[in-house]
């Protein structure tokens, strides 16, 4: 592993500028590439090329990947959907989502409810991109994408469900579903609303993983990874974590084909990064069991995996396991000793370690009725957080020291 500072593995801030073509496709725009200490915190991500992370404050406000109501297979969704004759007569709105902020009408209808595309199937549609008012930002004659796996924004990943075969729609979309609070430079503003015309030409199966060869597996699992790092970078991370999941079963699934060794280690290398990459998004949304196990994923096949140990390390350290957590860290250190995130990070869970044990050393003395004093340096620590299992600890050997004392007492 490359060595490095701290960070999702393979972030791009120039995602937020691509477009959704570029998005698409197996290469995406590379940036420049950032020192390891960049004092982001160690958060990259494991890419091609170790690069920075985005801001960590929340610029989204995109809902947990929302599912169109109803529409749990191929033609669910009829009765909310107009017919082909209602279309030509009377065009109406669809309020897709029930909330007034994703709608969708019929302009050229389809060939009927039966030939709607179902998640998990590749859908290509042309595509016009245009901000409210009908300045047109992008336009695809041919976007090809899996519908469901958040490859595209929400509104074409909702709406598109509700197309058939053949049929033009246009689409008004919150900003919400579409480019959030970032907006996309320099084209689309920040928390603008769009107009999506869309036409569904095609719709086709997902290729049989079983069926692929190592180098399309690599691929194809590294666009899904490409995609959750764009997501994380925007703050996305709930759909960060979708697209890392989408990866890791792809890599995981079996296979009727041979693999060289290139590609089998080529399977792993990408298997690392999509867990560490995880474990990071985790970390953010404070699921911390779930990242701890990610890291040990990583580190039972790669226990040198800078990253991995940063990461749980951090884990220990949020729930409280500073014991535990140093000397994780001490070993991320010592692989790298001029990492100065790692240095600082270890600077601060030895303090909150030292006061810690101080603040337990006071606990015990009250409960065990000592009458001597703290230590100056012990004062004014009481307030702090002490984890449970030091309290429960405390409190046994209280109990414990009454029962001895009544023992004794009656045996006077």
């Amino acid at each position: 592993m490359a060595s490095g500072g701290e960070g999702l593995d393979d972030i791009s801030p120039d995602w937020a500028g691509a477009s959704l073509v570029d998005l698409t496709s197996p290469e995406l725009a590379k940036s420049n590439t950032s020192t390891l200490d960049s004092g982001e915190d160690f958060e990259v991500l494991d890419n091609d090329e170790e690069e920075e992370e985005g801001r960590d404050e929340d610029l989204s406000g995109l809902p947990p990947l929302e599912d169109v109501p109803g529409n749990d297979g191929r033609g669910t969704a009829a009765s909310q959907h107009p017919g082909p004759e209602d279309t030509e007569e009377t065009p109406e709105w669809v309020d897709v989502l029930g909330s007034g902020l994703l709608k969708k009408k019929v302009i050229v209808a389809g060939q009927g409810p039966e030939t709607r595309p179902v998640k998990s199937q590749d859908v290509t549609v042309r595509l016009k991109t245009m901000l409210q008012g009908g300045t047109v930002v992008e336009e695809s004659p041919s976007l090809t994408f899996t519908l469901g796996d958040c490859d595209v924004m929400q509104a074409l990943d909702l709406c598109i469900q509700l197309m058939e075969m053949g049929e033009t729609a246009l689409i008004i979309s919150d900003a919400k579903y579409c480019f959030g609070r970032q907006g996309r430079s320099p084209d689309i503003p920040p928390d603008s609303s769009l107009e999506l015309e869309v036409e569904l030409l095609a719709a086709q199966d997902a290729p049989d993983l079983e069926l692929l060869s190592g180098k399309e597996k690599i691929e194809l699992a590294n666009r899904k990874r490409e995609r959750g790092n764009f997501h994380y970078q925007r703050a996305d991370y709930v759909l960060a974590i979708n697209s890392y999941d989408i990866a890791l079963k792809i890599i995981g699934s079996s296979s009727k084909v041979d693999f060289a060794q290139e590609e089998e280690e080529g399977l792993v290398d990408v298997k690392m990064k999509c867990l560490n990459n995880l474990a990071a998004s985790q970390l953010k949304l404070d699921h911390y069991d779930a990242a701890l196990r990610s890291c040990n994923q990583v580190l039972e096949q790669q226990p040198d995996n800078i990253k991995a140990l940063f990461r749980k390390g951090k884990v220990l350290a949020q729930q409280g396991e500073y014991r535990e957590a140093i000397p994780i860290l001490k070993a991320a250190l010592k692989l790298e000793p001029s990492n100065k995130t790692i240095h600082t990070e270890l600077s601060k869970l030895a303090k909150k370690h030292a006061d810690q044990k101080c603040v337990e050393t006071e606990m015990y003395r009250k409960m065990l009725g000592n009458p001597s004093g703290p230590t100056a340096k012990c004062k004014d620590k009481s307030s702090r957080s002490i984890p449970w299992k030091w309290l429960f600890g405390a409190t046994a050997v209280a109990l414990g020291g009454v029962a001895l004392s009544v023992v004794i007492a009656a045996r006077n």
